[in-house]
This record gives structure tokens, C-alpha cells and sequence, in this order.
């Protein structure tokens, strides 16, 4: 239970720093709506998405005004399409992707993750109809994301995978050239894709996990930074490490608050409480940035020396002060750096501050990856895909999920702006060097083997 103090700590930070929950997430499984005939198949998954999942926006808004603490979204996560589409061609992929696009749009949601295939050790047919049909499924539907899981920490890296997701990124972006290759901001590909993740893209049920569950994502970067510069306003010289225990304290109350709304969604629903993700994601909103984190923490210019190490310092205080918090944290949980969503990173690389490599450094010790990144629409499929092996591998060998959302946009060069509006924000196009140089690499497919895991050091 919290204490007076802690309770005063979390009203100050709602009213004086805007905590928000940033996404509640219904995690429902839809394997049995499995079906012969497409026609079945869609008729099922409409009908138990509308049956299950129709009070969910009515119920956030209850607890949040209750509480007084938004909710800014509210979103649906499936078992993989593949399981669905077993059995079926490309054209049903399509047709489920609607199903789901107007089910969810029917209960108000705003988005719905899982349109997924795990091929980390091979493709099946299934698979390949999931993958294949992204550039119609992305630039045809409003409210489906997808993510394609290419690589464990026991399987190793999937590189026929990989270079088949090179090619797809670039359809995707031609299939939604009209808005600056917007599709591929709905795709995601991970290694060591968590099973719980309520943050989009890259939401989905994994085995395991019950029929139904509610998925906290509570984020507050603006939070982190207020509690900062209080203790820095002390003008007492402070260290990192009393530094790291303050933001240790913080994501202590932000998850508190996040596990009291989830446990209370899911009681009203009357299904299970599955985890809270406490994420530091930003907004391209002005302070809400893991960016402004960064220079409070010292770093003058994102992308300067220390940035690595203090991404790390972030994570690892955001995490304990999470696992401390509760028994039920999951997701990823951690700091993202979403470059187009978070305006301190894009205002470092429009200044040259921030380079695809030293972003790909940080990626080896935050939360997830390469997120949210504007590149030239010519860049090759076969760089793309080196782009995702080298990321994967930094999951594999670190045992740690990472992800890749690369927007290559039709017709821009390095420099030029892309506006996404919303919480997608906008970018520059960054720089992509040597661009063709890995192609002999990529084409040889087959696999990289997993890590050996007896001798570590």
C-alpha cells in the first residue's frame, strides 16, 4: 500500500507533470476463431473482438476520470495472424486484416497489434502469407500493426527472413507512398519479441499468456525530468549514482499508479491483470522526451560521448525502481528512443548531433531498438535488411529484445522533413553510410547461429 508521502509524490506528479497512462491494452486470444472457410473465419474473429472487447473504452474512461489520470489509448493485442491463416492464401490475410481493422474501429479502439509471424527459425506457409501481405495490409487498413520476429537469443538470426523483410519495408513504403511511406510506422521487426508488450507496433499474445488479460504501458518521461531538475535545483553537487536513484524512486510511483488503473480496468472487465510496462516512451509533445532525460542528466548534444552510458544508467534505474514497484512488471520496460516521437532526438539529428551508428549503440543497452527512423526511399533492400541483422544480433547476443522500424520514404533525401502528426511525430532523413556495401553479406541467407551460452564473459 503507499505511503502518505508517496501518495502526495504521485498527485503532485499528475497535476504538475501530466502522467498520463500512456495505453491500456486488452491481450486477447483468438486462436479459436480459426476457421475452414474465410467467410467463418472473419464472422468469428468479429464477433468475439465486438463481444469481448466492446466495453474497453467505456471502462478506461470510468477508472481514468476516477482517478483522474488519462489514458491516452486504448488497444487490442492477438495471437499471431499466422495461427489464423493456416491453411489459407494471401487474399484471406487481407480479409482478416479488415475483419480485425473494422471490428476494432466498431469498439472504439485505436489500434490492434498482432497481424505477426515468428519465423526466427523458419518460415511456414503461414508465415509467408503473413509477410507477403504486409504492403496490402498496411496500406489498406487504418488500425492493424504488424510485427515479424526474426531472431532468438536460442535460435540465432534468421537471415532468409531478414533479407525477405528488406524487400517487404521497401513495398510497404511504395504501397503507402501518398503519405511518406506511413505503413512501415505500423511494422516492427524484433528479436526476442516479448509476449506481453502492450506499445505498438509490436503488441501481441504469445503462448502462453490466458485467454484474456489487461496490459498496462505507463510511460512519464516529463515525470523523470521534473524529479530531476528538483534535485538538481538543490544546487548541491549530486553523483550519478544518487542521480540514478532518484529516477529509481520515480518509476517506483509511475508503476504504482499504472498497476492501480490496470488491476482496476481488469476487474471492471472482469478478466486477469497481466503486466505493467513501465516504459519511458515519449511524445513529440515539448518535455515529454528521453531526450530531455539525457541533457538533464548532463548530455550537452544527443549523440555526444556519454550518451551510451547514460541510456544505460536510464534503463537499468527504470527497471529496478519497476521490479520494486511490482510482481507483475513485464512488456519491455525501459526507455525507448523513438526518434520522429521524441523532439529532443529529432532536433539531434536535424542538427547532425545524432548518426544511425550512435543510435544503433544506444539500441545495445535501452529497451528496444532502431525506432521510428526516417531514411532515404532509395536506400537497397539488401542495407535495410543489414540494418535489422545487425540490431537483431546486438538481442541475440546481448539476450535482450530488440526491434527495427525503418521508414524509407519515397523520393527524399538526406536532410529533407517528413511530418507524421500525432504521437508519430515527425523526422529528418538521416544519413544511411555505405549504403550497398553488405549486400554479399545479406545474400548468402541461411542463418547466424546462436550464441554459445557456457562460456560468457
Amino acid at each position: 500500500m503507499l505511503r502518505t508521502d508517496e501518495i502526495l509524490s504521485t498527485i503532485q506528479m499528475l497535476h504538475a507533470e501530466s502522467l498520463d497512462v500512456r495505453t491500456v491494452t486488452l491481450a486477447l486470444n483468438l486462436d479459436d476463431c480459426a476457421a475452414p472457410s474465410m467467410d467463418s473465419l472473419c464472422r468469428k474473429l468479429r464477433e468475439k473482438i465486438t463481444g469481448r472487447a466492446s466495453r474497453l473504452v467505456e471502462t478506461c474512461n470510468k477508472v481514468g476520470r476516477k482517478y483522474g489520470i488519462p489514458i491516452v489509448n486504448k488497444r487490442l493485442a492477438i495471437t499471431p495472424a499466422s495461427h489464423l491463416l493456416a491453411g489459407h492464401g494471401q487474399a484471406a490475410a487481407l480479409a482478416v486484416a479488415k475483419t480485425l481493422d473494422e471490428a476494432t474501429a466498431a469498439c472504439g479502439i485505436d489500434l490492434v497489434g498482432g497481424f505477426s509471424a515468428l519465423v526466427h527459425k523458419g518460415i511456414t506457409p503461414a508465415d509467408a502469407c503473413v509477410m507477403r501481405s504486409l504492403p496490402e495490409v498496411l496500406s489498406q487498413t487504418k488500425r492493424v500493426c504488424a510485427s515479424i520476429n526474426v531472431a532468438t537469443t536460442k535460435a540465432g538470426v534468421n537471415m532468409d527472413a531478414i533479407g525477405e523483410m528488406g524487400r517487404i519495408i521497401l513495398e510497404i513504403a511504395a504501397a503507402t507512398a501518398a503519405q511518406k511511406g506511413f505503413g512501415c510506422a505500423k511494422l516492427v521487426v524484433f528479436a526476442n519479441i516479448p509476449e506481453d508488450n502492450p506499445f505498438m507496433a509490436g503488441a501481441y499474445v504469445g503462448e502462453g499468456e490466458p485467454e484474456a488479460a489487461v496490459n498496462i504501458g505507463v510511460s512519464g518521461p516529463n515525470v523523470v525530468v521534473s524529479a530531476l531538475r528538483r534535485r538538481l535545483a538543490s544546487g548541491k553537487k549530486l553523483t550519478l549514482n544518487e542521480l540514478a536513484e532518484e529516477i529509481k524512486l520515480t518509476s517506483f510511483r509511475v508503476t504504482r499508479v499504472g498497476e492501480l488503473v490496470g488491476r482496476e480496468v481488469a476487474d471492471e472487465l472482469g478478466i486477469a491483470f497481466g503486466i505493467v510496462d513501465l516504459s519511458l516512451a515519449p511524445t513529440p509533445k515539448v518535455g515529454d522526451s528521453v531526450g530531455e532525460i539525457l541533457k538533464t542528466l548532463g548530455i550537452a548534444q544527443i549523440g555526444a560521448p556519454g550518451s551510451t552510458a547514460a541510456v544505460a544508467m536510464l534503463t537499468d534505474a527504470v527497471k529496478k525502481g519497476g521490479a520494486f514497484a511490482s510482481s507483475s512488471v513485464g512488456g519491455m520496460s525501459g526507455a525507448f528512443i523513438p526518434v520522429s516521437e521524441d523532439e529532443v532526438l529529432d532536433n539531434a539529428v536535424t542538427k547532425g548531433w545524432l548518426s544511425l551508428e550512435k543510435l544503433e549503440a544506444m539500441t545495445s543497452v535501452c529497451s528496444v531498438g532502431l525506432d521510428m527512423i526516417a531514411i532515404p526511399g532509395n536506400t537497397p533492400a539488401e542495407t535495410i535488411a543489414a540494418i535489422i541483422a545487425d540490431e537483431a544480433t546486438i538481442g541475440v547476443v546481448n539476450n535482450k529484445t530488440t526491434g527495427v522500424r525503418l521508414i524509407p520514404v519515397p523520393g527524399a533525401k538526406v536532410g529533407d522533413r517528413v511530418e507524421y502528426g500525432g504521437l508519430f511525430g515527425g523526422a529528418t532523413i538521416m544519413e544511411v553510410r555505405n549504403s550497398g556495401a553488405s549486400a554479399d553479406f545479406v545474400n548468402h541467407g541461411g542463418r547466424i547461429p546462436a550464441p554459445i551460452q557456457s562460456l560468457r564473459n
